[in-house]
């Protein structure tokens, strides 16, 4: 992290990614850091719950369908916590119905794998617009 004389810091937004798919946790991140923000991979809903990294993120990730707590119950735990964290979801369900269910909760955007970069990349850019 640099800092200028001002004290400002010039950080890269994080993203926080939350998919039990271990070859996704290992590529996207690598993706993010080309679109150069910092990334941070968690395996479990739970996982990222108990992290440090939730006032720090700029965006989360998220898959829909996860063993132990999904996508769309953690959606609403960080919304009992008041924790306003722009969401993209990506999913590799086929269900037409999941898509405008998470964006009525507020989610930014709803991806189904497999997704462009562009895709991601326009997800992501809205939804840190919107931080």
């Amino acid at each position: 992290m640099k800092f200028h004389p001002e004290g400002s810091a010039t950080e890269r937004p994080l993203v926080s990614l939350v998919d039990d798919d271990e070859s996704v946790r290992e590529s996207l991140p690598d993706l993010l850091r080309e679109f150069g923000f910092a990334a941070r991979a968690f395996s479990s809903a739970e996982e990222f719950l108990v992290s440090d990294c939730i006032g720090q993120t700029g965006c989360l990730i998220l898959d829909i369908a996860m063993p132990g707590m999904t996508g769309p119950e953690l959606q609403q735990e960080l919304k009992r916590r008041r924790q306003e964290i722009p969401i993209v979801f990506i999913t590799a369900q086929r269900d037409e119905t999941v898509r405008p269910r998470v964006l009525e909760q507020g989610a930014v955007e709803c991806l189904f794998k497999p997704f462009s970069d562009t895709a991601l990349l326009d997800a992501l850019n809205t939804a840190l617009r919107l931080n």
